[in-house]
């Protein structure tokens, strides 16, 4: 199964991004006394315990407000992210107490009939804690004193949401079951790749950009392996995207991508790479998915003037961040060159969900660290023990090491350059994870 969405509701400043950061365990959402702050949806992987889940962040929900001329597509927004949870954290001030727009939000989420955990924020001291009780009129079950600021109250939080969810895990790896989703530009032929991988109709092909306005999902089974297909909606760049829904679809092509496995970015070969398809590949190596890369229309690029080797070697180049990433030439309409995508989306698969042996790990660890000796700061010398593969999708290491803090970002580089050298992972992303440890 995919992994669940948790998203976070209340009206302005309340909180939300304050709770989504800490949720994060990191910085991500913007935090400001101005209500309103928050405009988009902000989404990112996280774990407590042993649960993973998708945590999203939203604008606050409140009665229309006199000089807010974007209220309709925030509340779309919003509403999308209603429609795509599986839980809900309502969030409410402890010192402003339940106000009208409370009770509007709340009267929004009950419809839902999602899971619904009440959030009493802002409760720092006992005596605020005290003061949750009015809450319960909301009708949405018992709150939760917490301060997101101060970190209190948010284990029991969480706790009370995964008690009322089903239970989730990552869809297995290596089960002959996984998710692709198809993205790029609009008008760049991911309908038309989409129809001819999975001989249907099923996504509507037209010259107009930006015709497919939602994700469209196909299963297809190819060698014993079922895959299910996202075509999206083609994402413009932020200053272009019309208002609307065409705003939101793009928010949806954003939540496939997270939730999918691999990501097949597709570019259009008579205009190549475009800022705006390295901007895609940026929410791809952002969300920690595998991808391949399809240079579409190739038929039509006599104009480049590029051979094919140097098409891939200039794809290649642009999309560093993707390290190794395949590119398969095709021509959608036609159908050349589709047939090899298939085998090439496998193979991705595969590296993202590779386990590496724990004694494989250490030997190719301790062999770059003997080619390649960690520098120190002054007398102080960073050490690493131990590194183990702690998961897949994606391939996850964990190094066990004194004063961490003290490796340098470009020595870890160099240890995930050698780990990759060792073992591959092609277009594959990979978490490297530096843990402090005791002397040993």
């Amino acid at each position: 199964m995919a992994l669940p969405i948790i998203a976070i509701i209340g009206r302005p400043n309340v909180g939300k991004s304050t709770l989504f950061n800490r949720l994060a365990g990191r910085r991500i959402a913007i935090v400001s006394d101005i209500p309103g702050t928050t405009r988009d949806r902000v989404s990112i992987d996280a774990e407590w315990g042993r649960h993973r889940y998708l945590v999203v962040d939203t604008a606050g929900v409140e009665d229309r407000p006199h000089n807010e001329i974007m209220w309709d597509d925030i509340r779309t927004q919003v509403e999308v992210a209603l429609n795509q949870a599986d839980a809900i954290i309502f969030t409410v001030d402890v010192n402003e107490g339940v106000t009208d727009a409370d009770e509007d939000a709340a009267d929004m989420v009950r419809r839902t009939g999602k899971t619904i955990v009440l959030a009493a924020n802002k409760a720092d001291t006992l005596s605020r804690e005290d003061m949750i009780h009015e809450f319960y009129s909301l009708g949405l079950g018992e709150p939760h004193p917490i301060s997101a600021y101060h970190d209190t109250g948010i284990g029991d939080l969480m706790q009370s949401v995964f008690e009322q969810l089903p239970p989730f895990e990552d869809e297995p790896v290596g089960k002959n079951s996984i998710r692709v989703a198809i993205a790029g530009r609009p008008n760049a032929g991911k309908s038309a790749l989409f129809n001819s991988l999975t001989g249907e109709e099923r996504a509507i092909v037209s010259p107009v950009a930006g015709t497919t306005r939602d994700t469209v999902d196909s299963l297809f089974d190819y060698e014993g392996t079922r895959i299910t297909f996202l075509d999206t909606a083609g994402l413009r760049k932020r200053g272009k995207a019309d208002p609307g829904i065409e705003k939101y679809s793009a928010i949806r092509t954003i939540g496939a991508i997270e939730r999918c496995y691999v990501v097949v970015l597709v570019l259009d070969a008579t205009e190549f790479v475009t800022s705006q398809d390295t901007h895609i590949g940026g929410y791809i190596d952002d969300a920690k998915r595998a991808a391949a890369v399809v240079v579409n229309k190739w038929d039509l690029s006599k104009e480049l003037g590029l051979s094919m080797a140097e098409a891939e070697a200039e794809v290649r180049n642009r999309f560093k961040f993707i390290p190794d990433v395949p590119v398969v030439f095709t021509s959608a309409l036609t159908g050349w060159g589709v047939k090899k995508l298939l085998p090439t989306i496998l193979n991705v698969y595969g590296e993202f969900s590779r386990q590496i042996p724990r004694a494989e790990v250490s030997r190719a660890v301790f062999d770059a660290m003997g080619e390649n000796p960690m520098p120190g700061v002054g007398t102080r010398r960073p050490r690493i023990y131990r590194c183990v593969q702690t998961r897949t999708s994606p391939p996850t290491f964990e190094f066990s090491a004194r004063n961490p803090e003290l490796i340098h970002f470009s020595y870890r580089r160099y240890m995930e350059n050698q780990l990759r050298d060792r073992f591959g992972f092609v277009g594959s992303p990979l978490r490297m994870n530096f843990i402090s440890r005791e002397d040993e």
